[in-house]
Protein backbone atom coordinates (compact mmCIF):
# COMPACT_ATOMS: atom_id res chain seq x y z
CA UNK A 1 0.00 0.00 0.00
CA UNK A 2 1.27 3.46 -0.95
CA UNK A 3 0.49 6.42 1.32
CA UNK A 4 0.55 10.06 0.33
CA UNK A 5 0.09 13.42 2.07
CA UNK A 6 -2.91 15.77 2.29
CA UNK A 7 -0.67 18.74 1.43
CA UNK A 8 1.75 17.18 -1.03
CA UNK A 9 0.39 14.53 -3.38
CA UNK A 10 3.89 13.81 -4.70
CA UNK A 11 4.71 12.07 -1.40
CA UNK A 12 4.83 8.26 -1.68
CA UNK A 13 5.64 6.30 1.45
CA UNK A 14 4.78 3.13 3.39
CA UNK A 15 2.71 2.26 6.45
CA UNK A 16 5.68 2.04 8.82
CA UNK A 17 6.80 5.57 7.99
CA UNK A 18 3.26 6.92 8.49
CA UNK A 19 2.89 5.18 11.84
CA UNK A 20 6.25 6.15 13.30
CA UNK A 21 6.24 9.75 12.03
CA UNK A 22 2.59 10.54 12.75
CA UNK A 23 2.50 13.37 10.22
CA UNK A 24 4.80 14.60 7.47
CA UNK A 25 7.29 16.94 9.16
CA UNK A 26 8.27 18.46 5.79
CA UNK A 27 4.80 19.71 4.84
CA UNK A 28 2.84 19.48 8.09
CA UNK A 29 0.31 17.37 6.18
CA UNK A 30 -1.47 14.19 7.26
CA UNK A 31 -0.83 10.79 5.73
CA UNK A 32 -3.61 9.14 3.76
CA UNK A 33 -3.78 5.98 1.61
CA UNK A 34 -3.31 6.70 -2.08
CA UNK A 35 -6.28 4.39 -2.74
CA UNK A 36 -8.87 2.44 -0.77
CA UNK A 37 -9.12 -1.29 -1.47
CA UNK A 38 -12.53 -2.99 -1.60
CA UNK A 39 -13.39 -6.04 0.44
CA UNK A 40 -14.83 -8.87 -1.64
CA UNK A 41 -18.62 -8.95 -2.01
CA UNK A 42 -18.48 -12.60 -0.98
CA UNK A 43 -17.00 -11.60 2.38
CA UNK A 44 -19.33 -8.64 2.90
CA UNK A 45 -22.44 -10.67 1.99
CA UNK A 46 -21.60 -13.62 4.23
CA UNK A 47 -24.51 -14.83 6.38
CA UNK A 48 -24.30 -14.52 9.29
CA UNK A 49 -21.95 -11.54 9.09
CA UNK A 50 -18.26 -12.15 9.87
CA UNK A 51 -17.01 -11.61 13.42
CA UNK A 52 -15.52 -8.28 14.44
CA UNK A 53 -12.00 -9.74 14.54
CA UNK A 54 -12.37 -11.33 11.09
CA UNK A 55 -13.55 -8.00 9.71
CA UNK A 56 -10.64 -6.22 11.39
CA UNK A 57 -8.15 -8.66 9.86
CA UNK A 58 -9.57 -8.44 6.33
CA UNK A 59 -9.77 -4.63 6.45
CA UNK A 60 -6.28 -4.11 7.90
CA UNK A 61 -4.52 -6.64 5.69
CA UNK A 62 -4.20 -4.56 2.48
CA UNK A 63 -2.96 -1.51 4.40
CA UNK A 64 -0.03 -3.41 5.97
CA UNK A 65 0.70 -5.82 3.09
CA UNK A 66 4.41 -6.53 2.79
CA UNK A 67 5.12 -4.91 6.17
CA UNK A 68 3.26 -7.05 8.74
CA UNK A 69 2.84 -10.79 8.02
CA UNK A 70 -0.69 -12.22 8.34
CA UNK A 71 0.13 -14.23 11.47
CA UNK A 72 1.55 -11.18 13.26
CA UNK A 73 -1.39 -9.03 12.16
CA UNK A 74 -3.88 -11.54 13.55
CA UNK A 75 -1.95 -11.63 16.84
CA UNK A 76 -2.05 -7.82 17.01
CA UNK A 77 -5.82 -7.81 16.43
CA UNK A 78 -6.48 -10.58 18.97
CA UNK A 79 -4.44 -8.75 21.61
CA UNK A 80 -6.03 -5.38 20.81
CA UNK A 81 -9.66 -6.50 21.02
CA UNK A 82 -10.50 -8.72 24.02
CA UNK A 83 -13.77 -6.72 24.40
CA UNK A 84 -16.95 -6.56 22.28
CA UNK A 85 -18.79 -3.89 20.33
CA UNK A 86 -22.57 -4.02 20.65
CA UNK A 87 -25.42 -2.92 18.41
CA UNK A 88 -28.50 -2.08 20.49
CA UNK A 89 -31.92 -1.36 18.89
CA UNK A 90 -33.73 1.54 20.61
CA UNK A 91 -36.69 1.84 18.21
CA UNK A 92 -37.60 0.01 14.97
CA UNK A 93 -35.35 2.15 12.74
CA UNK A 94 -32.74 3.38 15.23
CA UNK A 95 -29.73 1.54 16.63
CA UNK A 96 -27.05 2.57 19.09
CA UNK A 97 -23.54 1.30 18.44
CA UNK A 98 -22.00 0.97 21.90
CA UNK A 99 -18.29 1.66 21.66
CA UNK A 100 -17.58 1.95 25.39
CA UNK A 101 -16.88 -1.67 26.35
CA UNK A 102 -13.07 -1.30 26.23
CA UNK A 103 -10.80 -0.57 29.21
CA UNK A 104 -11.35 3.22 29.27
CA UNK A 105 -15.06 3.14 28.31
CA UNK A 106 -14.65 5.18 25.11
CA UNK A 107 -14.55 4.47 21.38
CA UNK A 108 -10.92 5.53 21.20
CA UNK A 109 -9.89 2.22 22.76
CA UNK A 110 -10.49 0.65 19.32
CA UNK A 111 -7.95 2.86 17.57
CA UNK A 112 -5.46 3.34 20.39
CA UNK A 113 -4.94 -0.34 21.24
CA UNK A 114 -4.34 -1.31 17.61
CA UNK A 115 -2.02 1.65 17.13
CA UNK A 116 0.06 0.89 20.25
CA UNK A 117 0.68 -2.69 19.17
CA UNK A 118 1.56 -1.68 15.61
CA UNK A 119 3.95 1.00 16.85
CA UNK A 120 5.65 -1.44 19.22
CA UNK A 121 5.94 -3.95 16.36
CA UNK A 122 7.66 -1.43 14.10
CA UNK A 123 9.83 0.03 16.88
CA UNK A 124 11.29 -3.21 18.22
CA UNK A 125 14.44 -2.91 16.09
CA UNK A 126 15.19 0.64 17.35
CA UNK A 127 17.62 1.40 20.18
CA UNK A 128 15.88 4.57 21.41
CA UNK A 129 12.28 5.03 22.59
CA UNK A 130 9.57 6.41 20.33
CA UNK A 131 7.98 9.41 22.06
CA UNK A 132 4.24 9.77 21.53
CA UNK A 133 2.78 13.27 21.91
CA UNK A 134 -0.99 13.45 22.09
CA UNK A 135 -3.48 16.26 22.70
CA UNK A 136 -6.87 15.33 24.08
CA UNK A 137 -10.24 17.03 24.55
CA UNK A 138 -11.43 14.18 26.74
CA UNK A 139 -11.25 10.50 25.90
CA UNK A 140 -8.28 10.23 23.53
CA UNK A 141 -5.66 10.67 26.23
CA UNK A 142 -6.97 8.02 28.60
CA UNK A 143 -7.41 5.53 25.75
CA UNK A 144 -3.87 6.19 24.52
CA UNK A 145 -2.43 6.08 28.04
CA UNK A 146 -4.13 2.76 28.75
CA UNK A 147 -3.21 1.28 25.37
CA UNK A 148 0.47 2.28 25.60
CA UNK A 149 1.06 1.75 29.32
CA UNK A 150 4.06 -0.55 29.78
CA UNK A 151 4.28 -1.31 26.04
CA UNK A 152 8.01 -1.81 25.28
CA UNK A 153 9.91 0.90 23.42
CA UNK A 154 7.16 3.53 23.65
CA UNK A 155 6.89 6.65 25.81
CA UNK A 156 3.75 8.83 26.02
CA UNK A 157 3.12 12.48 26.95
CA UNK A 158 -0.54 13.55 27.04
CA UNK A 159 -1.64 17.21 26.92
CA UNK A 160 -5.12 18.17 28.09
CA UNK A 161 -6.85 21.52 28.80
CA UNK A 162 -6.96 22.04 32.55
CA UNK A 163 -10.50 22.41 33.93
CA UNK A 164 -12.18 21.68 30.59
CA UNK A 165 -12.78 17.92 30.83
CA UNK A 166 -14.96 15.94 33.24
CA UNK A 167 -13.48 15.01 36.65
CA UNK A 168 -13.58 11.30 35.80
CA UNK A 169 -11.87 11.91 32.46
CA UNK A 170 -9.16 13.91 34.24
CA UNK A 171 -8.62 11.08 36.72
CA UNK A 172 -8.14 8.70 33.80
CA UNK A 173 -5.44 10.99 32.41
CA UNK A 174 -3.62 12.16 35.51
CA UNK A 175 -2.96 8.90 37.32
CA UNK A 176 -0.58 7.06 34.98
CA UNK A 177 2.94 6.07 36.02
CA UNK A 178 6.01 4.71 34.24
CA UNK A 179 6.15 5.39 30.52
CA UNK A 180 2.97 7.54 30.46
CA UNK A 181 2.47 11.02 31.93
CA UNK A 182 0.00 13.92 31.55
CA UNK A 183 0.51 17.68 31.25
CA UNK A 184 -2.45 19.88 32.23
CA UNK A 185 -2.25 22.91 29.95
CA UNK A 186 -3.53 26.35 30.90
CA UNK A 187 -5.57 26.70 27.70
CA UNK A 188 -8.02 24.98 25.37
CA UNK A 189 -7.85 21.74 23.41
CA UNK A 190 -6.89 23.73 20.33
CA UNK A 191 -3.94 25.15 22.29
CA UNK A 192 -2.88 21.62 23.25
CA UNK A 193 -3.18 20.47 19.66
CA UNK A 194 -1.16 23.45 18.41
CA UNK A 195 1.66 22.65 20.88
CA UNK A 196 1.78 19.07 19.58
CA UNK A 197 1.66 20.07 15.91
CA UNK A 198 4.39 22.67 16.41
CA UNK A 199 6.60 20.03 18.04
CA UNK A 200 6.26 17.81 14.99
CA UNK A 201 7.54 20.55 12.69
CA UNK A 202 10.41 21.60 15.01
CA UNK A 203 13.61 20.23 13.43
CA UNK A 204 15.78 20.85 16.50
CA UNK A 205 13.37 18.95 18.76
CA UNK A 206 13.00 16.09 16.29
CA UNK A 207 16.76 15.79 16.01
CA UNK A 208 16.88 15.17 19.77
CA UNK A 209 13.78 13.01 20.19
CA UNK A 210 12.01 10.48 17.96
CA UNK A 211 8.42 11.76 17.87
CA UNK A 212 5.09 10.37 16.74
CA UNK A 213 1.42 11.15 17.38
CA UNK A 214 -1.50 9.17 18.74
CA UNK A 215 -4.35 11.52 17.88
CA UNK A 216 -6.43 10.76 14.82
CA UNK A 217 -3.56 12.65 13.14
CA UNK A 218 -1.93 9.18 13.06
CA UNK A 219 -3.28 6.91 10.33
CA UNK A 220 -2.82 3.81 12.50
CA UNK A 221 -5.48 5.12 14.87
CA UNK A 222 -7.83 6.17 12.10
CA UNK A 223 -7.84 2.92 10.11
CA UNK A 224 -8.91 0.57 12.93
CA UNK A 225 -11.88 2.77 13.77
CA UNK A 226 -13.22 1.82 10.34
CA UNK A 227 -13.60 -1.77 11.60
CA UNK A 228 -16.68 -1.05 13.70
CA UNK A 229 -18.39 0.86 10.90
CA UNK A 230 -18.11 -2.19 8.65
CA UNK A 231 -19.16 -4.57 11.44
CA UNK A 232 -22.19 -2.57 12.62
CA UNK A 233 -23.46 -1.87 9.11
CA UNK A 234 -23.40 -5.60 8.30
CA UNK A 235 -25.12 -6.47 11.59
CA UNK A 236 -27.88 -3.91 11.04
CA UNK A 237 -28.37 -4.86 7.39
CA UNK A 238 -28.85 -8.50 8.37
CA UNK A 239 -31.18 -7.91 11.30
CA UNK A 240 -33.17 -5.04 9.78
CA UNK A 241 -35.63 -7.26 7.95
CA UNK A 242 -36.71 -8.69 11.31
CA UNK A 243 -36.70 -5.42 13.24
CA UNK A 244 -38.47 -3.16 10.76
CA UNK A 245 -39.29 -5.29 7.69
CA UNK A 246 -36.96 -3.22 5.49
CA UNK A 247 -34.98 -5.45 3.13
CA UNK A 248 -31.48 -4.05 2.44
CA UNK A 249 -32.11 -0.70 4.17
CA UNK A 250 -30.22 2.48 3.41
CA UNK A 251 -27.96 2.77 6.45
CA UNK A 252 -27.14 6.22 7.82
CA UNK A 253 -24.31 6.56 10.35
CA UNK A 254 -24.89 9.35 12.87
CA UNK A 255 -21.47 10.36 14.19
CA UNK A 256 -20.79 12.66 17.16
CA UNK A 257 -17.79 14.59 15.86
CA UNK A 258 -15.09 16.89 17.22
CA UNK A 259 -11.76 16.39 15.48
CA UNK A 260 -13.65 14.44 12.76
CA UNK A 261 -11.28 11.47 12.83
CA UNK A 262 -14.12 9.11 13.72
CA UNK A 263 -16.23 10.28 10.81
CA UNK A 264 -13.25 10.00 8.47
CA UNK A 265 -12.90 6.37 9.60
CA UNK A 266 -16.51 5.85 8.53
CA UNK A 267 -15.70 7.25 5.11
CA UNK A 268 -12.84 4.75 4.81
CA UNK A 269 -15.21 1.88 5.70
CA UNK A 270 -17.67 3.06 3.05
CA UNK A 271 -14.91 3.27 0.45
CA UNK A 272 -13.99 -0.34 1.31
CA UNK A 273 -17.52 -1.55 0.63
CA UNK A 274 -19.49 -1.12 3.86
CA UNK A 275 -23.21 -0.82 3.01
CA UNK A 276 -23.44 2.76 4.29
CA UNK A 277 -25.60 5.22 2.37
CA UNK A 278 -24.61 8.40 4.17
CA UNK A 279 -23.51 10.19 7.33
CA UNK A 280 -24.74 12.78 9.78
CA UNK A 281 -21.96 14.99 11.14
CA UNK A 282 -23.36 15.74 14.61
CA UNK A 283 -21.54 18.21 16.84
CA UNK A 284 -21.88 20.86 19.53
CA UNK A 285 -21.43 24.63 19.60
CA UNK A 286 -18.04 24.10 17.94
CA UNK A 287 -19.73 23.73 14.56
CA UNK A 288 -16.87 24.50 12.19
CA UNK A 289 -17.61 21.57 9.83
CA UNK A 290 -21.42 22.09 9.64
CA UNK A 291 -20.70 25.73 8.78
CA UNK A 292 -18.28 24.64 6.04
CA UNK A 293 -20.88 22.27 4.60
CA UNK A 294 -23.54 25.01 4.72
CA UNK A 295 -21.48 27.89 3.33
CA UNK A 296 -18.54 26.36 1.48
CA UNK A 297 -16.11 28.35 3.66
CA UNK A 298 -13.89 26.61 6.22
CA UNK A 299 -13.22 28.94 9.15
CA UNK A 300 -11.27 27.50 12.07
CA UNK A 301 -12.04 29.23 15.35
CA UNK A 302 -11.23 29.08 19.06
CA UNK A 303 -13.02 26.19 20.72
CA UNK A 304 -15.98 26.71 23.08
CA UNK A 305 -16.49 24.67 26.25
CA UNK A 306 -19.62 22.46 26.26
CA UNK A 307 -21.17 19.49 28.07
CA UNK A 308 -19.99 17.28 25.19
CA UNK A 309 -16.37 18.20 25.81
CA UNK A 310 -14.71 15.58 23.60
CA UNK A 311 -16.17 17.55 20.68
CA UNK A 312 -14.84 20.92 21.87
CA UNK A 313 -12.65 21.38 18.79
CA UNK A 314 -12.67 24.58 16.78
CA UNK A 315 -9.99 23.57 14.24
CA UNK A 316 -10.59 19.88 13.45
CA UNK A 317 -7.45 18.24 12.03
CA UNK A 318 -9.27 15.70 9.88
CA UNK A 319 -10.90 18.40 7.79
CA UNK A 320 -7.70 18.01 5.74
CA UNK A 321 -8.35 14.33 5.10
CA UNK A 322 -12.02 14.84 4.24
CA UNK A 323 -11.07 17.59 1.81
CA UNK A 324 -8.37 15.38 0.29
CA UNK A 325 -10.81 12.50 -0.21
CA UNK A 326 -13.84 14.43 -1.54
CA UNK A 327 -14.89 17.67 -3.17
CA UNK A 328 -17.31 19.90 -1.27
CA UNK A 329 -20.14 18.79 -3.58
CA UNK A 330 -19.37 15.15 -2.79
CA UNK A 331 -19.34 15.92 0.94
CA UNK A 332 -22.71 17.61 0.61
CA UNK A 333 -24.11 14.59 -1.22
CA UNK A 334 -22.95 12.24 1.56
CA UNK A 335 -23.46 14.34 4.70
CA UNK A 336 -26.24 15.91 6.62
CA UNK A 337 -24.95 18.09 9.44
CA UNK A 338 -26.41 19.05 12.77
CA UNK A 339 -25.38 20.84 15.96
CA UNK A 340 -26.72 21.43 19.47
CA UNK A 341 -25.92 23.88 22.23
CA UNK A 342 -25.73 22.92 25.92
CA UNK A 343 -29.46 23.33 26.52
CA UNK A 344 -30.14 21.09 23.55
CA UNK A 345 -27.71 18.45 24.83
CA UNK A 346 -29.48 18.27 28.21
CA UNK A 347 -32.88 18.13 26.52
CA UNK A 348 -31.73 15.36 24.17
CA UNK A 349 -30.32 13.14 26.95
CA UNK A 350 -33.72 13.47 28.64
CA UNK A 351 -35.65 12.91 25.40
CA UNK A 352 -33.78 9.69 24.61
CA UNK A 353 -34.34 8.37 28.14
CA UNK A 354 -38.02 9.36 28.24
CA UNK A 355 -38.81 7.80 24.85
CA UNK A 356 -36.69 4.64 24.95
CA UNK A 357 -35.40 4.10 28.49
CA UNK A 358 -31.86 4.21 27.11
CA UNK A 359 -29.36 6.36 29.03
CA UNK A 360 -27.13 8.05 26.47
CA UNK A 361 -24.05 10.19 27.07
CA UNK A 362 -23.90 13.90 26.04
CA UNK A 363 -22.03 13.14 22.81
CA UNK A 364 -24.35 10.37 21.73
CA UNK A 365 -27.29 12.60 22.64
CA UNK A 366 -26.37 15.00 19.83
CA UNK A 367 -26.55 12.03 17.46
CA UNK A 368 -29.87 10.92 18.96
CA UNK A 369 -31.45 14.33 18.48
CA UNK A 370 -30.03 14.72 14.98
CA UNK A 371 -31.46 11.39 13.81
CA UNK A 372 -34.75 11.99 15.62
CA UNK A 373 -35.23 15.32 13.86
CA UNK A 374 -34.11 13.96 10.49
CA UNK A 375 -36.48 10.98 10.47
CA UNK A 376 -39.41 12.88 12.00
CA UNK A 377 -39.86 15.49 9.30
CA UNK A 378 -36.63 17.49 9.28
CA UNK A 379 -35.33 15.99 6.05
CA UNK A 380 -38.71 16.33 4.36
CA UNK A 381 -38.84 20.02 5.31
CA UNK A 382 -35.44 20.56 3.69
CA UNK A 383 -36.62 18.71 0.56
CA UNK A 384 -39.67 20.98 0.45
CA UNK A 385 -37.53 24.10 0.43
CA UNK A 386 -37.04 25.09 4.07
CA UNK A 387 -33.86 27.16 4.16
CA UNK A 388 -32.89 26.82 7.80
CA UNK A 389 -30.31 28.91 9.63
CA UNK A 390 -26.90 27.28 10.04
CA UNK A 391 -26.01 29.75 12.82
CA UNK A 392 -28.71 28.27 15.07
CA UNK A 393 -28.85 24.77 16.62
CA UNK A 394 -30.45 22.04 14.56
CA UNK A 395 -30.23 20.61 11.07
CA UNK A 396 -28.13 22.77 8.77
CA UNK A 397 -29.50 23.56 5.28
CA UNK A 398 -27.87 20.87 3.19
CA UNK A 399 -29.86 18.20 1.33
CA UNK A 400 -27.84 14.97 0.95
CA UNK A 401 -28.44 12.45 -1.84
CA UNK A 402 -30.07 10.06 0.65
CA UNK A 403 -32.84 12.47 1.68
CA UNK A 404 -35.50 10.48 -0.22
CA UNK A 405 -34.47 7.28 1.58
CA UNK A 406 -35.47 8.89 4.87
CA UNK A 407 -38.64 10.48 3.50
CA UNK A 408 -39.74 7.18 1.90
CA UNK A 409 -39.02 5.19 5.10
CA UNK A 410 -36.22 3.12 3.57
CA UNK A 411 -33.48 4.33 5.91
CA UNK A 412 -32.29 3.16 9.31
CA UNK A 413 -29.88 5.01 11.56
CA UNK A 414 -26.89 3.83 13.59
CA UNK A 415 -25.99 6.33 16.33
CA UNK A 416 -22.43 6.02 17.60
CA UNK A 417 -22.39 6.04 21.42
CA UNK A 418 -18.79 7.03 21.87
CA UNK A 419 -18.44 6.98 25.68
CA UNK A 420 -20.07 5.43 28.72
CA UNK A 421 -22.63 7.81 30.27
CA UNK A 422 -20.99 7.35 33.69
CA UNK A 423 -18.07 9.46 32.44
CA UNK A 424 -20.53 12.39 32.41
CA UNK A 425 -22.56 11.46 35.46
CA UNK A 426 -23.45 15.00 36.58
CA UNK A 427 -24.80 15.97 33.15
CA UNK A 428 -26.76 12.73 32.79
CA UNK A 429 -28.18 13.09 36.31
CA UNK A 430 -29.23 16.67 35.57
CA UNK A 431 -31.05 15.53 32.44
CA UNK A 432 -32.66 12.29 33.61
CA UNK A 433 -32.70 12.38 37.39
CA UNK A 434 -30.65 9.18 37.37
CA UNK A 435 -26.96 8.76 38.09
CA UNK A 436 -25.49 6.11 35.77
CA UNK A 437 -23.68 3.21 37.43
CA UNK A 438 -19.91 3.61 37.23
CA UNK A 439 -18.22 0.49 35.79
CA UNK A 440 -15.74 -1.14 38.15
CA UNK A 441 -12.78 -0.35 35.88
CA UNK A 442 -13.58 3.37 36.16
CA UNK A 443 -14.25 3.23 39.89
CA UNK A 444 -10.74 1.88 40.51
CA UNK A 445 -9.21 4.84 38.67
CA UNK A 446 -11.03 7.32 40.93
CA UNK A 447 -9.06 5.99 43.91
CA UNK A 448 -5.61 6.70 42.38
CA UNK A 449 -3.52 9.83 43.15
CA UNK A 450 -3.21 12.66 40.60
CA UNK A 451 0.19 13.09 38.97
CA UNK A 452 -0.49 15.63 36.19
CA UNK A 453 2.19 18.30 35.59
CA UNK A 454 1.01 21.94 35.15
CA UNK A 455 2.07 23.52 31.83
CA UNK A 456 1.57 27.04 30.46
CA UNK A 457 0.37 27.50 26.88
CA UNK A 458 3.86 28.44 25.68
CA UNK A 459 5.67 26.36 23.08
CA UNK A 460 9.17 27.21 24.28
CA UNK A 461 8.32 26.16 27.84
CA UNK A 462 6.76 22.95 26.51
CA UNK A 463 9.81 22.20 24.37
CA UNK A 464 12.19 22.84 27.25
CA UNK A 465 10.18 20.50 29.48
CA UNK A 466 10.29 17.72 26.87
CA UNK A 467 14.04 18.03 26.40
CA UNK A 468 14.64 18.07 30.16
CA UNK A 469 12.35 15.18 31.07
CA UNK A 470 12.21 12.67 28.22
CA UNK A 471 14.75 9.94 27.61
CA UNK A 472 16.80 10.51 24.46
Amino acid sequence: MIYTDTRDSSVKTNFRTCVLNGMNKESGGLYIPASFPKLSTEFINRTPEPSFRDIAFEMAKPYVEGEIPDSDLMAIIADAYPFPTRVVPVDPVSYVLELFHGPTCAFKDFGARFMARVMSYFNKSESSPLHILVATSGDTGSAVGSAFHNVPGLDVTILYPEGKISPLQEKQLSTFTGNVRALKVNGTFDDCQKLVKTAFTDDSLRSALRLSSANSINISRLLPQAFYYMYSSLVVRNRSRGDNKIENPDIIMIVPSGNFGNLTSGLIAREMGAPIKGFVAATNTNHTIPDWIATGEYKARPSVETYANAMDVGAPSNYERIQAMYSLDQVRSLFASYWLDNDGIIASVKDCYDKTGYIIDPHGSVGWKAWSDIKNGGMEELKNGKKGDFTKPGLTPNLPDWADSVINKRAVGIILETAHPAKFGATVQQATGRTPTIPERLQKVMELPDRAVPMENDYNLFKDWLLANLQK
